[in-house]
């Protein structure tokens, strides 16, 4: 599926606690655009993001290409949105690579044969060609990234949300993500702390603090605000 446009309008949700998490945020992505949120530790960022495939609901609208995120509708938002969590050991559940990958097309009821060539052709463009039967406890943090985001791409979402890929990675598996992420035509919603990372991923960026947007400009002008930057914990 080739990338699907997102708008989330006056988007606000509290944590079971009463703390205010997201507070009115509305901001909207073009199809196959790539954005990265930015901002300090507990700005919302992550809590935004499990809003866009119905994990958390909260009040106010997100749409998905010419769907509501709603109960009802669920199923197929869960198809068109793939979520890449921070860290894989939370997203990989099955012994071997290639039964995890196998997982989403097998519940989407595709015939055998599709979902192993849809195994061969993710594990093969994240860089894990072969690596069907391997364990996967005996994956390297970069490895079991790179697998966790094979099983996203399996389900043929139009839109990735990304929480710190980059995350624990060395400086070269940091530069085999950046170059596979390029290569997806997805709509790309990154979470992220490393600024560098969003400069050469993303054209633009959304900075949030506090559970609001405080600016959305091209990522290249946000780096060069160190007024911003300080202001919202980014330098």
């Amino acid at each position: 599926m080739s990338g699907l446009p997102i708008s989330v309008e006056k988007l606000s949700y509290s944590y079971p606690d009463g703390r205010l998490a997201l507070d009115g945020v509305t901001f909207r992505v073009a199809a196959g655009e790539r954005v990265a949120l930015v901002g300090a530790n507990g700005a919302g960022k992550s809590t935004l993001i499990l809003h866009l495939n119905g994990i958390l609901t909260g009040q106010g609208d997100v749409q998905v290409g010419e769907l509501m995120v709603r109960k009802n509708a669920l199923k197929e938002i869960r198809q068109r949105v793939g979520l890449l969590f921070q860290d894989p050991d939370d997203q990989l559940f099955c012994p071997t690579v290639g039964e995890d990958v196998a997982f989403g097309p097998r519940n989407l009821g595709l015939k055998e044969p599709e979902v192993q060539e849809r195994v061969h052709d993710c594990l093969t463009r994240v860089g894990l060609h072969g690596f069907d039967g391997r364990f996967v406890y005996h994956l390297s943090v970069g490895e079991k990234k790179r697998a966790a985001l094979a099983g996203v791409l399996a389900m043929n979402p139009g839109v990735l949300a990304l929480d710190e890929p980059s995350a624990s990675l060395d400086p070269r598996g940091r530069r085999e993500l950046l170059a596979l992420l390029k290569g997806i035509d997805s709509t790309m919603l990154v979470v992220t702390h490393d600024l560098e990372f969003a400069r050469e991923l993303c054209p633009r960026s959304i900075v949030m603090s506090g559970g609001k947007v405080v600016a959305d400009k091209p990522t290249a002008e946000l780096l060069g605000d160190a007024a911003l930057l300080t202001e919202h914990g980014l330098a």
